[in-house]
């Protein structure tokens, strides 16, 4: 939960460079690969394309370019309506944030003018289904995704052609869910994979099946399509990225840090394109951080957090004042020393000048982490009440948007809970972080901050109690698969335990996750040594059981042979706690 509600700031405010010459910008845009689309119109033919590229460019969520876009059209033909809905539809993203009252109102405008034109009887539809969301700003924000969202499916009921409408309506699906039920995730993945299988080549719908299927419980059937997406739209950095989701879902690091490294890569070059999306990288640093530590390269991940530091200061899309390095200053370092467990640096944390009450509080609950765990009590219970004096002052703002307020609420109670251990009172902090765990189960989007199950693990595990300890590191590795410290702890439980067949295979899968690092952490060394010692004495054991072969006298008929039988024989591999 706190991952996204920091992802959500961080998205809804991703910076970009303008540019100085709108037409060099709109020439620049001729040339990009944002996929292919099909999105007749009634403007006219000169921007027929522009058109299908800006639809392509919402489709891959690269909202600055696309309002771009829809605004050149706007300038080049003042009669074409459906370009005023695009620039609607630039400036509310759906998956990420909710608009603020500047935005509902331009977007407004935008919907006022389009209607005000020409339109054909689909075109319309566009416009009235998009209306439902910017009308009525003072209503709930759900109440507005819930009214779109049942415009578009009578758009694309009267449109069965228009795969465009079936799949931005599977897109309103995913944005009005808003429980753990799976409802509208299920509706959405019935409307997507048909799409799929008829126009594999469509870069909204691969995206927005990973979308759909980014939950612990469903990652492996997103698979196909986070194989297509990043092919489909080359040039957008957020299709580059979005792969990852589902790569990060299932331990496959080596792919999430290739999908990472080409999406930073694309956003930076086309920053110096003075194109749009120059934020995007940071939530692509955010995954490539995380999955650098899974697999034994910190020196990487540490260049990541040196890079970020040495960037200037950014302006956000919206004039809000937000800037979105302000997320990777707070959140990184904090992720470097916990995954590390360098609690005594994490203890020492800086509070970012200029972060935001949630950035702030990610700070304060590191630092009582690891005042926690290295025995400063002191410490910790100061950290635990800057974290209340953050809640006690969003609290008053919850009515009208909790998301930070429980994002706060969440580092508060992983802040009371490593207190309670530290004390001495494990059972209330095991009470806390279940209450975490219970929250996570099937919570969708990936989270990059530690697993409630591994904590209480962590617990169980001091406590003398590898045997209690086990199952929940397994069930953290059942929605997090590869993660290293779940691994880690589940090979050092089940040794305890005296599950030794457990434990190699827990600590060999940490051996492959690292294969090629030059690592010195100390577990990573500890690892290496425990899976080769266990494996040796597996074929040890092995060997015992065989069979001797007493000789004989006796002239055989047929020459007798293991290895023919066996040569092209192995044994099965175990990739333990991760689904492939």
């Amino acid at each position: 939960m706190k991952f996204l509600v920091i992802l959500a700031a961080l998205l809804t405010c991703s910076c970009f460079l303008v540019a100085d010459d709108d037409s060099h910008h709109h020439e620049d845009m001729n040339e990009v690969q944002v996929g292919t689309v099909h999105f007749p119109s009634s403007c006219a033919a000169a921007v027929q394309k522009p058109i299908e590229r800006g639809v392509a460019m919402l489709h891959s969520f690269w909202y600055e370019e696309a309002e771009k876009q829809f605004q050149q059209i706007e300038k080049e033909d003042p009669q074409c309506a459906i370009a005023h809905w695009g620039v609607a539809m630039s400036l509310w993203h759906q998956l990420w944030n909710r608009p603020d009252k500047p935005v509902l109102e331009r977007g407004g405008a935008e919907l006022k003018a389009g209607r005000a034109l020409h339109t054909t009887p689909r075109e319309h539809d566009y416009i009235v289904a998009l209306s439902a969301f910017y009308a009525h700003p003072s209503r709930s924000y759900q109440r507005r995704v819930t009214a779109y969202s049942k415009q578009m499916a009578k758009v694309s009921k009267r449109n069965p052609e228009d795969h465009e409408a079936s799949t931005f309506y599977a897109l309103s699906l995913l944005a009005s869910d808003h429980d753990k039920s799976n409802t509208n995730r299920n509706q959405a993945a019935a409307v997507l994979e048909k799409l799929f299988a008829e126009e594999p080549n469509h870069p909204g719908v691969a995206h927005y099946l990973i979308h759909t299927y980014d939950k612990p419980d469903m990652a492996q059937q997103g698979l196909p399509a986070a194989r297509k997406y990043a092919q489909l739209a080359p040039a957008a950095p957020h299709a580059l990225h979005m792969p990852a989701h589902i790569f990060a879902r299932l331990g496959l690091w080596q792919d999430d840090i290739a999908s990472n490294e080409a999406s930073i890569a694309a956003t930076q070059k086309e920053a110096a394109m003075h194109m749009g999306g120059e934020g995007h990288q940071f939530h692509a640093m955010d995954f490539l951080v995380y999955a650098y530590l899974q697999t034994g390269r910190e020196a990487d991940a540490q260049k990541i957090i040196d890079e970020v530091r040495a960037m200037p200061p950014m302006k956000d899309m919206y004039g809000m004042g937000f800037d979105p390095r302000m997320f990777a200053l707070s959140t990184f370092p904090a992720s470097y020393v916990l995954e590390l467990h360098d609690w005594k640096e994490a203890a020492q944390l800086p509070v970012v000048e200029g972060a935001s009450d949630l950035d702030k509080s990610v700070t304060y609950s590191a630092r009582a982490m690891g005042a926690a765990r290295s025995g400063d009590l002191e410490q910790a219970r100061k950290e635990v009440a800057q974290i209340e004096t953050l809640r006690k002052k969003l609290e008053p703002g919850k009515k009208k948007d909790d998301s930070e307020y429980e994002g706060v609420s969440e580092d508060l109670t992983i802040a009371q809970a490593w207190l309670a251990h530290a004390e001495g009172h494990d059972d209330e902090a095991l009470r806390l972080l279940h209450r975490i765990a219970d929250k996570e189960e099937g919570e969708a989007e990936a989270s990059q901050g530690i697993p409630a199950h591994e904590m209480i693990a962590d617990i169980l595990l001091e406590s003398k109690h590898p045997e209690q300890a086990l199952p929940e590191y397994e069930l953290s590795l059942k929605n997090d698969p590869g993660r290293f410290d779940s691994l880690y702890g589940a090979a050092h439980a089940a040794a305890a335990a005296g599950r030794t067949d457990k434990a190699k295979d827990y600590y060999a899968q940490i051996v492959k996750n690292c294969e090629g690092s030059n690592s010195e952490r100390a577990e990573l060394k500890q690892a290496r040594a425990e899976a080769e010692k266990l494996a040796k004495l597996a074929s040890q054991s092995t060997s015992l059981l065989v069979p001797q072969l007493k000789p004989s006298s006796a002239k055989p008929t047929r020459k007798l042979s293991l290895s023919s039988n066996c040569s092209r024989g192995t044994a099965p591999r175990i990739d333990v706690g991760a689904s492939r």
